[in-house]
């Protein structure tokens, strides 16, 4: 099983990055945290790196359903969308899987609202 849904695009890095906000938005997801990996690797350990942008994606009615299923699910949230440069003009997007992500839980009704997710997450992605 993969961990993860992608997809390649043919456009600039940073209107990818405004894209998947747009297409998460109209799946019900917000971005939370948006982690500017190039940055920081340049600015903390002196790399040059690709374009890579790892955005944190919630819904908070799912989120909410899953943290009173499951507490300390919260460890594994919130959902990871990379946005990164693969080179020659493509740009790759993907998304975590979140029934492969929450394997590690041994609880059914998690893997349902994480189904329900998934569902969403490749929806988002098929769209792109």
């Amino acid at each position: 099983m993969s961990y993860y849904f992608a997809k390649t695009l043919n456009m600039n890095f940073d209107d990818a990055v405004k894209h998947t906000a747009e297409v998460l938005k109209q799946e019900g997801f917000g971005i939370i945290t948006e982690i500017d990996v190039k940055e920081t690797f340049k600015q903390k350990i002196g790399v040059d790196f690709r374009n890579y942008r790892i955005l944190g994606a919630c819904n908070p009615k799912l989120a909410h359903e899953a943290i009173e299923i499951e507490d300390k699910v919260g460890t594994m949230l919130p959902c990871n969308v990379v946005v990164q440069d693969i080179g020659g003009g493509k740009i790759e997007v993907a998304a975590i899987d979140p029934v492969a992500s929450m394997q590690a839980i041994d609880n059914p009704k998690l893997r349902e609202a994480a189904t329900v997710v998934q569902g969403k997450l490749k929806k988002v992605v098929e769209a792109l």
